[in-house]
């Protein structure tokens, strides 16, 4: 049986500025264990491109474990145009998908928040989105993307076909269901839940056992069924309209993408993927930023840290239980925003321009 640490934290910043904005959250958790008393591990370790580049491979097994000995994982971000050619089951993408699968973590927590100060940072008209608060939660282990059979394949007359299978089990369906609905109590206790079961047998089971969940267990809960592409869009329409979206993993994959660029800057929206509780009651789980590599500004101190920041937010939250500290943090982050401070990614008219390291500095002085 492996043994969980207490409070410990890997961080695996990857691959273009996954470095950068992972150092800002480190420097965030030395000042918690300085002037909370608080008492985080942290380990820190390759993945990505930059694991295949010294060990052949995206992630080894030594981190693997060291992934399973921690009660959180942070990572930066995997990735980039230099491993384009690099064989598939080595690409750096390949590190996410596998701690995913390995760690069993199944349910992907994506927020999106218009936040007041960046209204008009957002594609859409101020009255659109401000004040916009959704959660997108995507099933994250099967459908699509796991399904066997898969590969590419050679056919008859010189042809080839490509294979994916997409299916679900009602197990699948009812854990992450019931996370949808836990989520949905603590908010506006509404959940709009997304498939295509109009052409889709697996959609006509996620209707079906979503449906059987909320009547045996969430029967207060509000649930509507909507077909992916009108939830698509609807969060272009009227976004507002929404609390909790519950969806599978490809479409929660893009649903969850397009409700990002909703607030203006990928640079801002955390993420949180969950597996089920042990017998101690911990989760196993990982946090990531929602924004890539972004390899065209790596290295020049300009990337925007605040999603990876609040990234730490949500650990301290569903992994810690330091509800306090997190709401600290958001604060914090919230403060510095009021200040007109803003990275390039965000930067508007009578703002000031910050570094990376900049934000990072000033958030930290904005915690109590």
């Amino acid at each position: 049986m492996i043994k969980i640490k207490k409070r410990k934290f890997l961080l695996l910043p990857g691959d273009g500025i996954g470095p950068e904005v992972v150092g800002e959250v480190k420097k965030i958790i030395l000042w918690f264990n300085k002037n909370k008393s608080l008492d985080f591990e942290i380990d820190e370790d390759l993945a990505g491109g930059v694991s295949y580049d010294k060990h052949g491979t995206p992630i080894t097994d030594e981190v693997f474990y060291k992934a399973l000995e921690s009660e959180a994982v942070i990572l930066g971000a995997v990735g980039g145009p230099k491993w384009d050619n690099v064989e598939f089951s080595k690409k750096p993408e390949r590190a996410l998908l596998k701690l995913r699968k390995e760690l069993k973590l199944f349910a992907n927590l994506r927020p999106a928040i218009c936040f007041k100060q960046l209204v008009d940072s957002s594609t859409l008209k101020p009255e659109i989105v401000s004040g916009l608060d959704i959660m997108i939660v995507r099933e994250l282990t099967g459908g699509i993307y796991f399904g066997e059979p898969r590969g590419i394949e050679p056919i008859e007359n010189n042809q080839r076909k490509g294979i994916n299978t997409h299916s679900y089990t009602t197990s699948e369906i009812q854990r992450i269901a019931r996370v949808a609905f836990d989520l949905a109590k603590k908010r506006r206790n509404k959940v709009t839940s997304c498939e295509k079961s109009n052409v889709m047998e697996a959609g006509v089971l996620w209707r079906e056992e979503v449906q059987l969940i909320k009547d045996k267990e969430f029967k207060k809960v509000e649930l509507n069924h909507m077909l992916a592409d009108n939830c698509a869009m609807q969060l272009l329409r009227y976004p507002k309209q929404f609390d909790v979206i519950l969806a599978d993993n490809l479409f929660g994959d893009m649903l969850s993408d397009e409700a990002a660029m909703l607030t203006g800057s990928l640079g801002l929206l955390p993420s949180a993927s969950l597996g089920i509780k042990d017998k101690n009651g911990r989760i196993r789980s990982l946090y990531e930023p929602v924004h890539g590599s972004a390899p065209d500004i790596e290295g020049k101190n300009i990337a925007n840290p605040i999603a990876t920041i609040l990234s730490l937010s949500m650990a301290l939250r569903y992994s810690l239980d330091l509800e306090k500290e997190a709401d600290q943090l958001d604060k914090a982050v919230q403060s510095v925003l009021d200040e007109g401070l803003r990275t390039k990614d965000i930067l508007s008219k009578n703002m000031k321009e910050v570094s990376t390291s900049q934000m990072g500095d000033a958030i930290i002085a904005k915690l109590k």
